[in-house]
């Protein structure tokens, strides 16, 4: 079992930056990719980005792409997600995964574990 509590969403203008946190508790963290995914109101969950279980290997949707950074510190069992460059259309919850193997994919029934989302917000 693995637990994963997601911080540091909030309201920010466009253009402004955040950073949100992931910290996972449990099953071994050093194991499992990671991925981060949004919901919007009244669409799908979609797909943000991962990063292999050393932190090597990093995956981005296209939207984000040059705005966006995940990363980890397995020593610290937490995952980022430095967000740069915000636009409105970037408000959703976001939500941290935990996939039980190593690589992880860019699908969201594939995660395990689930973190219960974090809001962020941005202003035109």
């Amino acid at each position: 079992q693995v637990q994963l509590v997601e911080s540091g969403g909030g309201l920010v203008q466009a253009g402004g930056s955040l950073r949100l946190s992931c910290a996972a508790s449990g099953r071994t963290f050093s194991n499992s990719a990671m991925g981060w995914f949004r919901q919007a109101p009244g669409k799908e969950r979609e797909f943000v980005a991962r990063i292999n279980s050393s932190g090597g290997v990093t995956t981005y949707a296209d939207s984000v792409k040059g705005r966006f950074t995940i990363s980890r510190d397995n020593a610290k069992t937490t995952v980022y997600l430095q967000m740069n460059s915000l636009k409105p259309e970037d408000t959703a919850v976001y939500y941290c995964a935990a996939a039980l193997g190593y690589f992880g994919t860019n699908v969201a029934r594939e995660y395990a574990y689930w973190g219960q989302g974090t809001q962020v917000t941005v202003s035109s």
